[in-house]
């Protein structure tokens, strides 16, 4: 597996060699912008509204804006003087049971691939042992392209993975959307029949049974241009009535017990995913 940074992992006086594998990677489809013209891409330049005129790189420079339209010019020899030095360790800090980190607080997942020499892959598969017996994960620290992240690694199957953090600081307080949930007040059948439609829809969480329909679609809508098919844009949604929330509920926990069985039977649903390409190519 392709490493992006290698290092070790520091347990106690324990070093156990690690490299640093992206765990996630969007398979998103990107647009390049076209003059409409001649379809040539267009490109980005860089323009001084001052001066009149455009700017080379050698004339740009960062600026920290302190007040509104006021800014501090920063050198690259200034970020250099703050820059941290670079490390080749992850230093636990404390373990802590995984269940206390809430995953807001998740940004990157990345995988821990161990050294490829049996003796120094021992070392981490004794942490990984410990780890999971324990029911704990590790928070530490590391630096990452001169810049200094927080960590948690988890066992994940058989193997060790590491999420960076998001600082306290970084994640946005809630107390206003707590209070305002906190001054209603729900009727007693409501909240039982709305028990009902969550046990009705309660199963195992498997990635595999969920696509990315608009994804799918779109692919396809772009393979159905490039073979000079006709695209017809659909009928807008209509918006949904206004109903009451008894009668809502009891609706939804019907049509969720009807549908519970086909659900249950992942080739089905297979089959019923491959329904958006095949419409959008007849377009």
């Amino acid at each position: 597996m392709r490493t992006i940074w290698n290092g070790s992992i520091n347990f106690g006086l324990v070093n156990i060699p690690i490299g640093l594998a992206v765990a996630q990677q969007r398979k998103d489809t990107s647009f390049r912008t076209l003059h409409r013209e001649c379809g040539t891409p267009i490109k980005q330049k860089r323009y001084c509204p001052l001066h009149e005129r455009d700017v080379e790189a050698d004339e740009l420079v960062k600026g920290w804006e302190f007040a509104k339209g006021q800014f501090v010019m920063v050198e690259e020899s200034d970020l250099e003087a703050v820059a941290l030095q670079r490390s080749q360790s992850i230093d636990i800090l404390r373990f802590v049971p995984i269940e206390q980190v809430d995953p807001i607080y998740f940004d990157r997942a990345y995988y821990l691939a161990p050294a490829d020499a049996e003796a120094q892959r021992r070392p981490y598969v004794l942490l990984l042992r410990a780890m999971q017996d324990a029911k704990m994960a590790a928070v530490g620290k590391f630096v990452l392209w001169g810049k200094e992240n927080l960590c948690l690694i988890r066992p994940l199957g058989d193997s060790l993975a590491l999420e960076t953090l998001y600082y306290a600081e970084d994640v946005r307080a809630r107390e206003e959307i707590d209070a305002s949930v906190g001054e209603i007040d729900v009727k007693g059948p409501e909240l039982d029949m709305a028990r009902q439609l969550v046990e009705s829809l309660v199963g195992d969480f498997d990635p595999e049974e969920y696509e990315n329909e608009y994804r799918n679609d779109l692919r396809a809508m772009l393979e159905a241009k490039l073979e000079g098919k006709e695209i017809v844009a659909p009928e807008p949604a209509k918006e949904a009535p206004v109903v009451d929330l008894m009668e809502a509920l009891k609706a939804s926990v019907a049509q969720a017990r009807k549908d519970k069985p086909a659900a249950a039977k992942p080739k089905a649903k297979a089959k019923k995913a491959a329904a958006p390409k095949k419409r959008a190519a007849a377009r």
